[in-house]
This record gives C-alpha cells, structure tokens and sequence, in this order.
C-alpha cells in the first residue's frame, strides 16, 4: 500500500460497531446494560473490586494478510505486547510528560499481557496465527473474524484475548467490541501500520497506542468526550476525566480548553482520546476502576492473577461506623461458621437502566444526560483491610456489602430529596432498604458469636 494511503488521523469504529449491535442484537442491548450496572455499582462501592493484584491475560494474534508485507514478523507482534504491558502498568517512560495538575489522576491498571503459550486443545503454541486472504481490505463488519468470510475464527474469547491484525480500509486504525457481544466476534482488531513499533508500523501511529485505545474499549472503557460530537453533554461514566468538546487530534498543546473545564483543559493525553501515539500515555484511576470491574463481571474466567501489593496490617483496629446499632468487632476464641456465598445477597438494583448508561448522548426521561454518582468514601475498605485472620474477613466481607448498600441508600436518599424517583425507583428503595436490614442482622450475628 502507498505511503499516501496510510492514516493521517485516528479513526476508532467501536462506537459504530456498538451502535450496529443495538440494532441488531437485542442480547447485547441486555448485557451492556447488566455490564453497566455493575460498573455502576463499583464505582457506588468506592471502587472495591474482586482482583485485587495483577491479571494476565493469554492473548492470541491472529495475522491476516494478503502481500508479505502485511505478513508483520514475530518482532513487530512482541514489540506491541511490550507496549501494552508497559501502558498498562504505568511503566512507560511518556507517562513523566504528564502536566503536574493531571499526574494525580495517572494509575496503574494492573493489567498485563502474553502472547499465549496453549492453544485450545492444549497444544504448546506461538501465542499467533497466520491466514493468507483473498480480501484486499476489511472493515468494521467483523468479515475478518470468520473464516468464512475470509478471515480467522476466534480462540475461545473466556480464555484469551483475540487480537486480529489486518489491513483495514477507510483510514480505520482499528475496533473493538464491547463487553456483551458475540463470542465468535469478541476482540479487537487492528490495522497492521498501526501494530506496534517496527516493521510495518508507520508514523504517528507507530507507538503501540491504538492497541491501547481498542483494548481500552475491551474493557468498557469509552471515549473521554463521550461521543456526542462537539456538544459537551457526553460521558465516558469516569468521574476523574474532564468533560471535553469532542475528539483531540494531533498532539494539542496544554492547556487545550473547551466545554469550560479550564484552567486544566482536556485530558487529551489520555488513551481514550483521539491523538497521535505520541501524545496519549495514561489511564486515570477511575478508567482503571472500570476495567477492573469489567474484569469481575464482564470476563471473569479470563487470565490469571500474580502476586500484587500487599495490604499493611494497622496497628490500631480502625472501628466500623455505619449505625449506631452495629456492634464494635469482637474477636471470638470460638471458631465461626463460614457464610454461605449464597446467603450474600448482591446489591439488587431492580430499577429499569437508564439508556444514557447504553448510549450515552442525550437526557433520558427528562432526566440530566449524566447519572448521578455518589461521592462520599467507601468506608469500609480501610476497615476491613486491618484485620488478618479468616473471621476478620468473614465480617469484613459483610462489612464492606454493608458499605455498598450504605451507598446505593444514600443515593436514592439524594435522588428522592430531588424528586427525581419514578414509582419504580421507589419500590426497587424498599427493596433494597429490607435487604439492608437482612444484611446488618447477619452482621450482628456473627458478631456476637453465631
């Protein structure tokens, strides 16, 4: 293909693929919304997730190509697994560029990558396929992920990551799909001039960053203006990303203010906005928060877990505070019964989901584009990461869903002191109020010994 040819801008089709999807697939429409809910949820409960260390993800290239050149080596595909572990885990040297007011928000994700070592049979593998095509190009409507269509069938998506490499036409770079899709279709695909760092890959998007972007999308991530065009009424549901007046391309010079978020500006350095490689080299805590949660609930059986930090035991027992008549933690010498998962209820959310958690441009019910967020700490993290031994972490276990209920409660406290409860809203109150109550007299149970 011509140099003339190659993408002078960045062109993402995930949010094209989403849109085809709702129309099509009503499951989807189904498992966004529970996707949604439970990054809803994690972020009510302060952003407490089941992985607390680092996940490896098994991760398969699957090389579709028609000229030898687009037959990208060995090299190229570890030179973007390098980039990815690296931004990833906040070890690229680019993060240092990040402006001082923006380098709190900067976290690391807590996510690695591998090209994978077993095929689905159990065979020892290279971690990449290789597929001649008769097709010249392809594009966002997933002919590549069917052998059927000139392309490659997927590995098992529960087991690993499928990343397809190919040439893309129309300027796309590349796409992802959602959390809630096909299995057969779920992954990312990539345009083989914007794989990784060597070989093929071409300038500006020769950094590894467009993998980034996409596996961002994989991971529920949207884009940081939220896809509204230029309105600055979008969301990316993130709390700690600005709102911004669409996409930024190029590399912007900061501060670059738009949609009255100066002084700081946009948080266009960011990998869910639209720069060139070289300006995007950062995930926010709270994008990680959102991965982490997609993680748990979206792709559970996916990867496995490393050693990560481990938590300091405080010297003083930090008391539990939710109300007055839950008890001070006891330790027993009499040995407790362990909890049946069963008997943990998870928080019910019962109300209908809201479209702007689906497609996230417009109000909703005459309601604001931007669903409310409950601000106040999570207060029983500290709690229960202070105690060691399996009856501390039996109540710390209800005491950190104690917490959470606390928090969806005080949030529709908020929302009804606002009018803004519909009958539904009301009734899904008292349901969650009786489970409350449930929840702190198994507290108080076990508390006292049984």
């Amino acid at each position: 293909m011509a140099d003339d040819d190659l993408p002078r801008t960045r062109s993402c089709g995930t949010m094209p693929v989403h849109e085809r999807l709702l129309r099509t697939d009503s499951s989807y429409l189904h498992a966004r919304a529970r996707s949604e809910t439970n990054a809803w949820e994690v972020e009510a409960a302060g952003g407490a997730v089941a992985r607390r260390g680092i996940t490896v993800i098994p991760t398969v290239v699957h090389v579709v190509y028609r000229t030898a050149a687009q037959n990208i080596s060995d090299a190229q595909i570890q030179s973007q697994i390098d980039v990815l572990n690296r931004d990833f885990r906040m070890t690229n040297a680019d993060v240092r560029s990040l402006p001082a007011v923006f380098a709190p928000l900067a976290a690391d994700a807590r996510i690695e990558f591998e090209l994978a070592r077993r095929d689905p049979s159990g065979r020892a593998t290279s971690g990449i396929t290789r597929t001649r095509t008769s097709a010249a190009s392809f594009s966002d409507d997933d002919r590549v992920k069917s052998s059927r269509t000139a392309g490659v069938n997927a590995w098992p998506s529960d087991r690993y990551l499928n990343l397809w490499v190919c040439q893309l036409g129309g300027g796309l770079l590349g796409y992802a799909q959602f959390p809630g899709g096909a299995a057969a279709t779920d992954g990312v695909v990539i345009r083989q001039s914007a794989f990784g760092t060597t070989g093929t890959a071409a300038a500006p998007f020769n950094l590894g960053r467009t993998a980034t972007h996409e596996i961002g999308h994989w991971l529920n991530l949207r884009h940081v203006w939220g896809d509204d065009g230029t309105g600055c009424s979008g969301d990316d549901f993130v709390a700690d990303t600005p709102n911004c007046a669409g996409s930024n391309g190029g590399i912007p010079a900061f501060p670059h203010v738009t949609c009255r978020n100066g002084p700081n500006g946009d948080l266009f350095m960011n990998y869910m906005d639209y720069t060139d490689d070289a300006g995007m080299f950062m995930f926010t805590a709270g994008q990680v928060a959102r991965m982490q949660a997609s993680l748990d609930a979206d792709r559970p059986t996916i990867g496995y877990q490393k050693a990560g930090p481990k938590f300091k035991i405080a010297d003083d027992p930090i008391t539990l505070k939710f109300r007055d008549d839950i008890p001070k933690l006891q330790i027993l010498d009499q040995g407790i019964p362990k909890l049946p998962a069963a008997d943990i209820p998870r928080i019910p959310i019962r109300r209908p989901i809201p479209e702007i958690l689906i497609n996230p441009v417009g109000p909703v019910a005459g309601r604001a584009a931007t669903p409310f967020v409950l601000s106040t700490p999570h207060h029983s993290q500290a709690w229960s990461r202070s105690f060691p031994g399996a009856f501390q972490q039996q109540l710390a276990q209800l005491a950190e869903q104690i917490g959470q209920y606390e928090q969806v409660l005080g949030q529709y406290q908020q929302a009804h002191a606002a009018g803004q409860l519909a009958p539904a809203d009301v009734e899904a109150f008292g349901q969650l109020s009786a489970a409350y109550g449930q929840l702190v007299e198994e507290y108080q149970r076990l508390a006292a010994g049984g």
